[in-house]
């Protein structure tokens, strides 16, 4: 009993120590609101738009759903004897287009240049018409300093963009840099 009693009295004291704190934070509210005044500003006035009545014409409706949909680009490069599945791949196919380097060029008698690309450690020997790069390029011309490529690349709509690369001769990208 004499053991609930002084609970009893520890928590009335902790009470009335609480009354006195709340008593001084409503003293220090109000003394911090007595030059508060509250200030709203009006809202804007709504402009009012004219009615304008839709007359339908011969034209397309503009709320139909066909005219949100993107259109397909053509599939004209389907056939392409690049993107043929059974087209044996030559060896410079499996490495990025950056990663080759032009280390130099051959010319022939009959006045056919070929290229030098390094790709790793192999050295390899390429003309006008053999393919390089993992996005379908095909060699459209050799110069002393480039290999010029065109490049398929698939677009977002199944559809495919050339794209004409450039690979220079490795003397002169370091000079360029």
């Amino acid at each position: 009993m004499k053991g609930a009693f002084a609970v009893a009295m520890v928590c009335a004291a902790s009470l009335a120590g609480c009354a006195n704190d709340q008593e001084d934070i409503q003293k220090w509210m109000e003394e911090q609101s007595v030059g508060m005044h509250g200030a709203v500003k009006p809202l804007p006035e709504v402009k009012i738009f004219p009615v304008v009545d839709y007359v339908l014409t011969e034209e397309q409706e503009p709320f139909n759903a066909a005219r949100l949909e993107p259109t397909k680009p053509e599939k004209r490069h389907l056939d392409d004897p690049r993107l043929n599945p059974d087209r044996q791949r030559e060896p410079l196919e499996a490495f990025p287009l950056g990663s080759l380097k032009m280390v130099g060029a051959l010319a022939q008698d009959k006045g056919a240049i070929h290229a030098l690309i390094q790709a790793d450690d192999a050295l390899y020997q390429v003309r006008v018409g053999n393919f390089m790069g993992q996005h379908y390029g095909r060699i459209i011309a050799i110069t002393e300093d480039k290999v010029e490529l065109q490049e398929l690349i698939e677009d977002l709509n199944e559809g495919w963009i050339e794209r004409i690369s450039t690979l220079q001769l490795q003397e002169r990208q370091e000079a360029e840099k």
